[in-house]
């Protein structure tokens, strides 16, 4: 798997929308924080056009995307935000030409459906991160901050830590070194049966999520061991549910339940609490670099 260059103070770097549109008040912030962190950010049309629920319509966003991966002078891609859409563009897009000018892309959520495209497709690693009208329009706590810096700038090496008063909770014991996939469980689930379905074989396996309730993460996770892909892969990290509550508080079962009957029959190291997804604070991951994880010692660590 390839990395492409890390950003240096002065990038280029594409600010576009994949999915819903920017909120109301949050670009300009966003760009004055993306040039706090001494980038210079280009906005694309797709930061300012609104179709229905999208930031523009299909074409639109697929052409800022591969417009952006083409130029040259483009240092680096940011995602202005996920929501709901990026699958849509899949068919939309040029991955000739986009792995033909791999550079660093970031963003979480909605973005996973482009993340496991272009690892699969175009073989570069690419950055799950917080992203600016999202979160960091406004002021992050330190840690976030800090995760974001190392992926932008080629930081996010070695061991990858919670917060102090976080610790990871090991569901499977094991180790294992493998690439890193996955993303949001509900995107990584639409993928099934798709030309980009999320091949997990071999590979440490992410998963989050939020606002869904326990019935539908049970039904989405249900999707993936039956297809196979519990089985296939090396290990399994699990990030933030946010807000993901059982419908029926009385006549449910938890997420610790899900967890225990769907993914740990696979057999594979799992860790659960990992600081990612949903959730502040947050750590960056690098999707589709090679990661160790350490389920006894509740530790993970870039490899390369």
């Amino acid at each position: 798997m390839f990395t492409p260059a890390p950003l240096f103070p002065g990038a280029r770097v594409a600010l576009l929308c994949t999915s819903s549109a920017v909120p109301d008040g949050r670009l300009a912030p966003a760009v004055a924080a993306v040039r706090s962190l001494g980038l210079e950010p280009v906005i694309y049309p797709s930061c300012t056009e609104l179709h229905g629920y999208f930031s523009g319509d299909d074409a639109r966003r697929a052409a800022d995307l591969n417009a952006a991966f083409a130029d040259e002078s483009i240092d680096g891609i940011l995602c202005a935000r996920g929501g709901y859409g990026a699958h849509r563009l899949l068919p939309l897009l040029d991955f000739d030409v986009i792995a033909a000018h791999p550079k660093f892309f970031s963003g979480y959520s909605d973005v996973t459906a482009l993340h496991t495209a272009f690892q699969q497709e175009c073989g570069f690693v690419t950055y799950h991160t917080i992203m600016p009208t999202t979160e960091y329009y406004q002021p992050v706590d330190c840690y976030s901050m800090d995760y974001l810096r190392r992926a932008l700038f080629g930081c996010l090496t070695g061991p990858l830590c919670n917060p102090p008063d976080q610790p990871p909770v090991t569901l499977a014991g094991g180790r294992v070194t493998a690439p890193l996939c996955g993303g949001n469980l509900s995107l990584l689930a639409a993928s099934l049966g798709t030309p980009w379905e999320i091949d997990t074989r071999g590979k440490l396996l992410f998963l989050e999520d939020i606002g869904e309730k326990t019935y539908r993460i049970d039904g989405m996770l249900t999707q993936l061991r039956n297809a196979g892909k519990l089985d296939d892969c090396a290990g399994v990290l699990l990030g933030a549910w946010t807000d993901c509550p059982p419908e029926d508080p009385d006549r449910t079962l938890l997420l610790p339940d899900l967890f225990r009957e769907l993914i740990l029959p696979a057999g594979k190291p799992t860790l659960a609490g990992l600081a990612c997804g949903h959730v502040l604070p947050t750590m960056a991951l690098p999707l589709g670099a090679t990661l160790t994880l350490d389920a006894d010692a509740g530790t993970l660590e870039v490899i390369a």
